[in-house]
């Protein structure tokens, strides 16, 4: 059964009418009443009538005045509209003020934080240089002759210096990507060759570990679009953190695979510990920590995969991270392939 509905009139779009009427002194109290019970009575019969209908059906109100009440009301609210929209847009507009100075206030302050780690890192070089080069000279005992236990020890800070140094070029690094200066240099590159020297870079740091470092390569891999340097480097942080994430008699797996004409997949995958869900999306943001306590079982800075992020992003392209803790993690992203070359 299909409901017929009230015709649209003036008098809907106002509420209270029947305050308003009393407020006006057109009608009384006991006027709204016996209009309101007449109205209730023709519902019942079937006849939908509104308030003002009542009153002119009663003869308590007449209709030009029922209609100029109707109109001041109707003005009343449409100016209290206008007068709500424009408190409403100065809110809206001091509201967006606030943000945008709040903006501006984080692009300084981020600004501020890439200058200082890029002026502590190039004044942390100069220092650092001098280290390194007086412990090669007493290494090989060009300032005179040492003995095995001092040589092993000055073999042990040599190591730490090169530690040093590879945090400082991490942070350099950071400061250019933050002011959107990381350069990329795109050319014809082997992935193959290079992932199978970054591999076994890591050989050794893998069997002291006992974790099987595995290379999984295609032969129909072809050439990519990249910075040889930039990709070497990110796919190293992803072995590194992959061996360092990884127990004893684990494994880590590198493959790297066509998919399509155009695509080359490089993925990282290791046994380790894995991500959980809440810190999955932070993973690439500078600084974070997997583990974040003051008794941390695992060294780093955590700006190596914000920084990988960032060079993949630089190459037009994304990384993909799927992990289940406990079990283990894939880091992968998609290289475009060198048309015409197989």
């Amino acid at each position: 059964m299909t409901q017929t509905l009230p015709k649209l009139s003036p008098e809907m779009l106002v509420p209270r009418m029947g305050e308003y009427l009393i407020q006006k002194g057109l009608i009384t109290a006991d006027d709204l009443q016996q209009a309101l019970d007449h109205q209730l009575k023709e519902t019942d019969n079937g006849n939908s009538i509104l308030l003002g209908q009542a009153l002119i059906d009663l003869k308590f109100i007449a209709r030009s005045d029922l209609d100029q009440a109707v109109t001041e009301q109707i003005l009343q609210l449409r100016n209290a509209l206008q007068a709500a929209n424009r408190t409403l847009e100065r809110r809206v507009e001091e509201r967006t003020a606030e943000l945008q100075q709040a903006l501006e206030r984080v692009s300084e302050l981020s600004q501020l934080k890439a200058n200082f780690i890029s002026n502590i890192s190039h004044e942390l070089r100069t220092p650092l240089t001098h280290i390194k080069g007086y412990i090669e000279l007493l290494i090989t005992e060009s300032l005179g002759t040492i003995s095995e236990e001092q040589k092993q020890a000055l073999q042990v800070s040599q190591q730490s210096t090169k530690r040093l140094e590879g945090l400082i070029e991490d942070l350099i690094m950071v400061s250019l990507a933050s002011r959107g200066e990381l350069s990329i240099k795109l050319e014809a590159m082997d992935i193959r060759r290079i992932a199978s020297l970054v591999v076994k870079s890591f050989n050794d740091k893998a069997l002291e570990r006992e974790i099987k470092l595995q290379t999984v390569i295609g032969d129909d891999v072809p050439f990519v679009q990249g910075d040889s340097q930039k990709i070497g480097w990110a796919l190293s942080q992803l072995i590194d953190n992959g061996i360092k994430f990884t127990s004893t008699g684990g494994s880590v797996a590198v493959r790297v695979k066509r998919e399509g004409e155009n695509l080359v997949i490089v993925s990282v995958a290791d046994s380790g510990i894995g991500i959980s869900p809440l810190q999955l999306k932070d993973v690439f943001e500078p600084f974070h920590q997997l583990d974040g306590s003051s008794t941390r079982r695992y060294g780093g800075t955590g700006l190596g995969l914000s920084l990988v992020r960032q060079i993949i992003e630089a190459h037009g392209s994304m990384i993909d991270v799927q992990s289940v803790e406990g079990r283990g993690t894939i880091f992968k992203f998609p290289l475009l392939a060198v048309a015409g070359n197989k």
